[in-house]
């Protein structure tokens, strides 16, 4: 709903202000048009209205110098792509600006709908706006100053074609992977840097992020609908002196749109989908700005709701379509204006997701999306956080604090049915709790080419992972197990002592110090360097261990602590040539801290990993503006004691260090505009690595606790030391992938307009994962997608079509870790076809 007044005041002061008649020395962070607006009013005196409240959402940069208040208005004016008219002695209107002179700021988005009077023969071209600031370098670089690769996604772009979660960010990444388990159940990977198939101890080797505070630590991607985003970040790794510990292949920044001050709206959207051979879906999605004070406080509601048709069929319980996923997300954002200088944010957001069964299939089935699984399987995701943010300024420096609380609990279930056996199920519970806090200073680069930041960062994280075989108690489900993986008759007698209740407990505290500064040496040559400094604790314990480990009456609580510290420096060289093009040349490092897993009936120690890399890159242009636009680099890693999960003698996944290798990462991502109105873009990535030391698996040589877990006695060699096949290339990495894509928009007399977005990616060949029983081929397959829409600004109706060819593919090898007698593959969904409405009031 609008507000009673059909214009939205940004700030509305006393037209007979003193300030309003001289000049005063301003010094305004960039920001959206209402942010700058506000402190432009409040410095100058000015009354500032805008006419439509969706202008006010458009990002610009600084606003810097000493000036009066119309030459500060209309500056902003300029920078916002809006016009200003004067309304009083010392009042101004911002309204947009005439379509000959329209600036797209975020060209990113699909531009506004500017209706005229005559007839619109073809779009208008695109203009240049005022520089991308990159949020996630904690600098408030540009894109143009940041030395490494960053792609940005747009919040409206990823909406579009309904809500969506981490599936958005693949579909327009190329350097972007993931497993396919399930939503909430994924890890991700960018720039080849990949450990395994499952989630266990081992911390992700990607970053994810809900503003400034990670959203899990050694948990799976929680699949957050990426509803009412400002847009997603996305920086390739290492990042480990700003982002620490498990930003090994890079970070993934969610940036949600702040509260709105002074607007009042309402944002509504949904559809229905079909699948071909499979059940229909829905999805509705709602957004909510409301003033509650005046402009010193803000609330912003979201609220997400989707059902996911099913489309696999399992005959041997006779059911079809049985991997229904639903999905119920809302978030809530209070803004609280402090101080002039200072503000607070309350931000809550939580997730469900339940799937009611797996979305694999049998590899040689009879017939297509078909499974023989025999049991239920599924999962159900719970994802919750709380974050309490403060920022503020002194002078040029910025300061911000953000300290959040994070809960994920993760209930899968597995087919663990041996064959001829009766029906297995194999249960693990994830669960994590997180709590941290990161603090910084900063000041932006200024005209003297220098800027720095400060911080510290501490997290307390805890995870644990346990897991059922069949009935508790029934020793005889694991011996089923194990005759289906034909392992020897003494590790058989080994394993049927297995209790059927086993897990984990991993304990992280971290306390960290970092900081970066970068200086312009030459008028083109730009050199930063930074160091982090990282203490961690690490602690772990078994969880229910084999009472025959009873070395000392603490035997069922084994345990392992130890501490280490991180030092993570990063330099880089930045070279601009000409106006619009740059080179840069960047050395990072990044790190995981070890921990503890379950294999078989022992516990083992892992230790953390470490990763360096040496990165050349360039580019010319800022991404979707201009004529062309061209960015690429290349990358080399050493990465040591890699950490990787595998299938232990018993069937079960557990984790261990499988070696060194050596990653070589090529990208290259770019668009160029074909005609008004028409613009393509592609990108493509290339991976090749090695690991270069055999793997062996020692687990019965850990020492915890001041004591030694052994094997029984009498266990066969085979149980004791695991040697795995030596592993040529890190797993679930393409050698090859890239997509392609084109960007259509035609606007009409009557206000309307019909946009169009298209795209086809191809995924290449990759292995799942260690060991023989991860050795099948997956990926080498086509995706594709069009969404369609016509109508107006603020309401229009869409159609969307995604695996246009129907391509069946084999998105991930695995459905269940188990030897099951089948071969499996996780195919695309099939063909679906969404028709869905948006509309702001």
């Amino acid at each position: 709903m609008r507000p009673l007044a059909p214009l939205v005041a940004i700030a509305a002061l006393a037209a007979a202000s003193p300030l309003a008649a001289r000049s005063v020395e301003l010094a305004i962070p960039a920001g959206t048009v209402s942010e700058v607006a506000i402190a432009l009013a409040r410095a100058t005196g000015a009354s500032i209205v805008i006419a439509d409240p969706a202008l006010g959402r458009t990002r610009i940069g600084a606003i810097k110098g000493r000036m009066g208040a119309e030459a500060a208005v209309r500056k902003l004016a300029r920078a916002g792509g809006m016009e200003a008219v004067r309304v009083g002695p010392n009042a101004w209107r911002l309204v947009a600006a005439p379509r000959r002179s329209v600036s797209r700021p975020r060209p990113e988005r699909q531009p506004r709908v500017v209706p005229v009077a005559a007839t619109v023969s073809k779009p208008p071209a695109e203009a240049e706006g005022p520089p991308i600031i990159v949020t996630a370098t904690k600098r408030d670089l540009t894109y143009a100053e940041t030395p490494g690769q960053v792609t940005l996604l747009d919040g409206a772009r990823l909406e579009a074609g309904g809500i969506g979660g981490t599936e958005k960010i693949m579909q327009r990444a190329a350097t972007v992977s993931s497993t396919y388990l399930g939503s909430g159940r994924n890890k991700l990977f960018i720039r080849g840097i990949a450990d395994s198939s499952f989630t266990g101890p081992t911390q992700a080797t990607v970053g994810q992020y809900f503003g400034d505070l990670r959203l899990s630590y050694n948990a799976p991607d929680p699949d957050l609908r990426l509803s009412d985003m400002e847009r997603v970040e996305i920086l390739e790794g290492p990042q480990g002196t700003l982002y620490g510990a498990g930003s090994l292949g890079g970070i993934i920044r969610l940036v949600p749109r702040a509260p709105e001050p002074g607007e009042t709206s309402l944002t509504l959207s949904g559809g229905a989908s079909a699948i071909a051979r499979g059940e229909p879906g829905g999805d509705a999605h709602a957004t909510m700005n409301l003033p509650l004070a005046g402009e010193t406080a803000t609330l912003r509601l979201n609220l997400d709701a989707a059902t996911l048709g099913g489309y696999i069929d399992k005959p041997a319980i006779g059911r079809r379509d049985v991997n229904r996923t639903a999905i119920l997300s809302g978030r809530a954002a209070l803004r609280l204006d402090l101080a002039p200088d200072l503000q607070a944010d309350v931000i809550l957001l939580g997730q469900d997701t339940r799937a009611d069964d797996s979305q694999y299939a049998d590899r040689n089935g009879a017939r297509r999306l078909e499974s023989s699984a025999a049991v239920t399987e599924g999962s159900a995701a719970q994802y919750g956080q709380a974050q309490l943010v403060v920022s503020g300024r002194i002078g040029e420096v910025r300061i911000k604090s953000s300290t959040g609380i994070g809960a994920q609990d993760l209930t899968e279930r597995y087919d663990a049915t041996a064959p001829g056996g009766p029906p297995r199920l194999f249960r693990q519970r994830n669960q994590m709790r997180m709590i941290a806090n990161e603090t910084r200073i900063w000041q932006p680069v200024g005209e003297q080419g220098f800027g720095w930041v400060l911080g510290t960062s501490i997290i307390d994280n805890r995870n644990t992972v346990t897991r059922r075989l069949g009935d508790v108690g029934e020793a005889a489900a694991v011996v089923g197990i194990a005759e289906s993986l034909a392992v020897t008759s003494d590790a058989r007698a080994l394993i049927a002592a297995i209790p059927t209740a086993t897990g984990v407990r991993n304990t992280v505290f971290e306390i960290t110090g970092y900081g970066e500064a970068s200086y312009r040496v030459l008028p083109r040559l730009t050199l930063a360097a930074g160091l982090r400094v990282t203490q961690v604790e690490l602690g772990g314990a078994g969880e229910d261990v084999l009472p025959a480990f009873a070395l000392a009456a603490q035997a069922r609580a084994i345990t392992a602590e130890r501490r280490e510290t991180a030092y993570l420096p990063s330099a880089s060289a930045l070279l601009d040539i000409g106006e619009r093009g740059r080179a840069y040349v960047r050395y990072q490092e990044g790190f995981r801290p070890g921990g503890l897993a379950v294999s078989g009936d022992f516990v083992r120690q892992f230790r953390s990993d470490h990763a360096r890399t040496v990165e050349l890159g360039g580019g010319w242009g800022e991404p979707g503006r201009g004529d062309f636009d061209l960015s690429a680099s290349f990358s080399y890693t050493r990465w040591r004691d890699i950490q990787a999960d595998f299938i232990d003698v018993g069937g079960l996944p557990s984790t261990a260090n499988i070696g060194n290798g050596d990653l070589w990462s090529a990208s290259v991502s770019g668009s160029v505009r074909i005609a008004p109105g028409l613009r393509a873009e592609a990108g493509a990535t290339f991976n090749d690595s090695r690991v270069d030391e055999p793997v062996f698996f020692a687990p019965t040589t850990v020492s915890l606790a001041g004591f030694d877990v052994v094997a029984p006695a009498g266990a066969d060699a085979s149980a004791r030391f695991l040697a795995a096949p030596r592993l040529t290339r890190i797993p679930n990495i393409a050698r090859f992938s890239g997509r392609a894509g084109l960007q259509w928009r035609r606007e009409f007399a009557n206000g309307t307009a019909l946009s169009a977005d298209a795209w086809v990616s191809y995924v290449g060949k990759s292995r799942l994962g260690i060991g023989p029983e991860l050795g099948d081929l997956q990926g080498d397959y086509l995706d594709s997608g069009a969404i369609i829409r016509w109508g107006r600004e603020n309401a229009g109706l869409t159609l969307s079509v995604t695996n246009i060819a129907g391509e069946e593919g084999n998105r991930f090898a695995l459905g269940t870790p188990f030897a099951t007698g089948r071969a499996q593959i996780t195919p695309l969904q099939p063909r679906t076809i969404r028709i869905g409405f948006d509309t702001r009031f």
